[in-house]
């Protein structure tokens, strides 16, 4: 009986060593400055936990119609639900993993009543008739001599925290999607203002061209011309209107609605974008949930080789169980009708035809492709960060020289129909210089779409604020 005390003592200090343990490898570090910004403070990625991303870091835009689309996104998106639904599965693996570390206890009952035939020396055949009424319960206990359900414990909650970080990111991205889809509607809208102005300059155009061909001035071709001109910019009317609907269409599905229940008032100008400072921390980077995310499943898939390593060596189990056995159900429970029994198996396998060391192997190369993703996603990182940080500044740029170009096509077109009222120049030089303002016009919505858009995947790239 001493023997089988001393067996949990020896198991608890076995079990404090868990031998199987591997180490995964330290997360990579940050360059010390991104080639396309200022200086950048040296800081090293995120260690398996990724910081909390700013809850309204849309509101650096402020604009309070996409304040309160973005209100409704994280309520109504169907897919952040569906993710959601995955970090509560993997909570519950930890439960579980967790309660492999305890006894297991069953109670039971069971009665029968049985026949049986004998016969003695006589040849007489004899019936007997037996009853049996027992009330038991069975305790097991297997102790983690090796690690292997400490490291099971252990990559479940590598595995629960990533699902935490994808579902952080799902929401990352959708909210970064809204902005992006946003933006596409009050672009299409600027550019359906200007094209609607457009299509009337090219009307009043068309009249004045069939009046002047009328008056023997002016050739059928510029009569052509001009209608060319109106029915293109109609077209690109009508198709405008689509690319506005069809936006408007796509907010409302990631809002969760049916696209006939949103509707977005008009705006008459677009979101001013916020200016990055010069310094920025690539400690930001330590917000990015993607990062967190794959580094967490390099714990896991480094736990896992603990589990497998662990299949190497012996189990040892602890077995008890006792209750009481009688004939009736009267006075089952006494004394005289109980019954135990305690005891200890080990197990250990002997030949499995090389099963262990191809689960160890298949254990270390998920290790290593789990590593690599993790890197491949901080250099992936890296990139959209400086990717985002060259195209933003280039189109501030961009957009101070193309609203310049607007202001010189305005002020040409003023001239130019200064002179045309004088009669020193045809109608004609008023249309080129109405055509290049409006292209002008259009080429600086685009860019301050580009711009605008820019910005926001830059917010996302640092997974929110840059303060």
């Amino acid at each position: 009986m001493k023997q089988f005390c001393l067996l949990p003592l020896l198991a608890a200090l076995l079990g404090g060593c868990a031998i199987t343990h591997v180490d995964p490898p330290k997360p990579a570090a940050a360059p010390v400055q991104f080639k396309e910004a200022g200086l950048w403070q040296r800081a090293q990625a995120a260690q398996g936990t990724a910081e909390a991303v700013p809850d309204d870091w849309w509101t650096l835009f402020n604009d309070p119609v996409l304040n309160e689309l973005q209100a409704k996104l994280l309520v109504g998106n169907e897919n952040l639900k569906s993710v959601a639904t995955q970090v509560a599965n993997a909570r519950a693996l930890i439960s579980a993993a967790d309660s492999a570390l305890l006894p297991q206890l069953s109670i039971g009952g069971s009665g029968t009543r049985s026949k049986a035939s004998s016969s003695g020396n006589s040849n007489v055949v004899q019936s007997n008739i037996n009853n049996s009424v027992s009330l038991n319960a069975n305790a097991s206990w297997e102790l983690d001599l090796w690690g292997r359900l400490s490291e099971g414990i252990s990559q479940a909650q590598a595995n629960y925290q990533a699902s935490k970080d994808d579902l952080a990111a799902a929401r990352l991205s959708a909210q970064a999607l809204l902005v992006q889809t946003y933006f596409t509607l009050r672009t299409a809208e600027l550019q359906g203002d200007l094209l609607v102005r457009t299509a009337a300059f090219y009307q009043r155009s068309l009249d004045l061209t069939q009046a002047r061909y009328q008056g023997g001035v002016a050739a059928q071709s510029d009569v052509l011309q001009a209608s060319t001109q109106l029915t293109s910019a109609q077209a690109q009317v009508a198709d405008n209107a689509a690319q506005r609907a069809q936006a408007e269409h796509a907010l409302a599905v990631l809002l969760g609605l049916p696209p006939s229940s949103l509707d977005v008032a008009p705006q008459a100008a677009l979101p001013v974008p916020p200016v990055a400072p010069e310094l920025l921390p690539s400690t930001l980077l330590e917000r990015r949930p993607d990062i967190a995310a794959a580094q967490a499943r390099v714990q896991a898939a480094y736990a896992q080789i603990g589990i497998a390593d662990a299949a190497y060596f012996p189990s040892l189990t602890l077995t008890g169980s006792g209750g009481y056995r009688n004939s009736t159900l009267t006075n089952l429970i006494d004394a005289p009708h109980l019954f135990w029994s305690i005891g200890a198996s080990l197990a250990e396998t002997v030949l499995d035809g090389g099963q262990r060391k191809l689960a160890s192997a298949q254990a270390r190369n998920a290790a290593d492709a789990a590593t690599s993703t993790y890197r491949q996603t901080v250099l992936t990182a890296f990139q959209e960060v400086e990717d985002n940080l060259v195209a933003a500044r280039q189109l501030a740029i961009q957009a101070d020289l193309q609203a310049q170009a607007v202001d010189a096509a305005r002020r040409n077109l003023d001239i130019v129909q200064d002179q045309y009222r004088a009669g020193t120049v045809g109608y004609l030089n008023v249309v080129v210089a109405e055509t290049a303002l409006l292209q002008a016009e259009s080429s600086l919505i685009g860019v301050k779409d580009r711009q605008l858009v820019a910005v926001g995947l830059l917010l996302k790239n640092i997974a929110g604020r840059w303060n």
